[in-house]
């Protein structure tokens, strides 16, 4: 059996959320929700990109469809995300909201407890191990991209003009995204806990920070939201999204 617990926010600048995650084939867009699961499972952060049409919409729509994924071995991840991307073009084309865009963050655990990280974008997936945490996605960015070439240091990659700057994502209305399906090597084991969270929390938080509150002898609701917390007191002017998932 597994745990998963998510809160997502506005944050403390934006008038309304265009977050939303997906635990046991529900779509949350607003404030907390906690599950006790059964594998096979799909767990999910999109974050709807702004300024352009309708993310909101577009978040929640590409997760209600990804809750028909059934993860299985050797699924073919990057083939049903690409469906959803295209579905949600479709829907954003015939409902005049072109260009309606999301990101998508996700876990997809199969019966046999094998777990594949599945990414599109700039939201997050981290794996909290042993007091370490570690991110396991790797950003499809600008400043990624520069980081990765040596041209920005990690500090300038957090504090970039052009941060917010994403490669292609869900709903696109010119070009596919790439998705990137990664299985996470031997699992989810006791003791891990994976976090999934959109920038507007990951990009305000220090590794350091991120552990010490991880580390606080607290229940996982509560550790989650000082998570929430110290992005709004970083800075974050962006919605607020965060999801743990770990072995019961």
């Amino acid at each position: 059996m597994y745990y998963c617990c998510g809160i997502t926010d506005k944050g403390a600048v934006r008038d309304h959320n265009e977050d939303a995650f997906l635990i046991n084939k529900i779509v949350t867009t607003e404030k907390q929700a906690e599950y006790t699961l059964s594998a096979p499972f799909i767990a999910a952060v999109a974050d709807g990109v702004g300024g352009e049409a309708s993310g909101e919409v577009a978040s929640r729509l590409a997760l209600e469809m990804a809750a028909e994924i059934r993860p299985v071995p050797g699924a073919d991840y990057g083939k049903k995300v690409i469906d959803i991307h295209r579905r949600l073009r479709r829907y954003g084309i015939t409902g005049n909201n072109v260009n309606m865009q999301t990101t998508f963050c996700a876990l997809a655990v199969d019966a046999n407890g094998g777990a594949v990280m599945i990414n599109v974008g700039d939201s997050k997936l981290f794996r909290y191990r042993g007091g370490v945490i570690k991110q396991l996605s790797r950003d499809q960015s600008l400043v990624q991209m520069l980081y990765e070439q040596g041209e920005i240091t990690a500090e300038e990659k957090r504090r970039h003009v052009h941060r917010n700057v994403i490669f292609p994502v869900l709903g696109n209305a010119e070009e596919d995204p790439t998705v990137d399906v990664t299985p996470i090597e031997g699992g989810i084991v006791p003791g891990d806990l994976i976090l999934i969270c959109s920038d507007g929390l990951a990009d305000y938080i220090t590794k350091g920070k991120f552990e010490d509150t991880l580390a606080l002898p607290r229940k996982l609701p509560k550790r989650l939201a000082a998570l929430v917390e110290l992005a709004e007191e970083g800075g974050s002017t962006d919605n607020i999204t965060v999801l743990g998932i770990s072995i019961m």
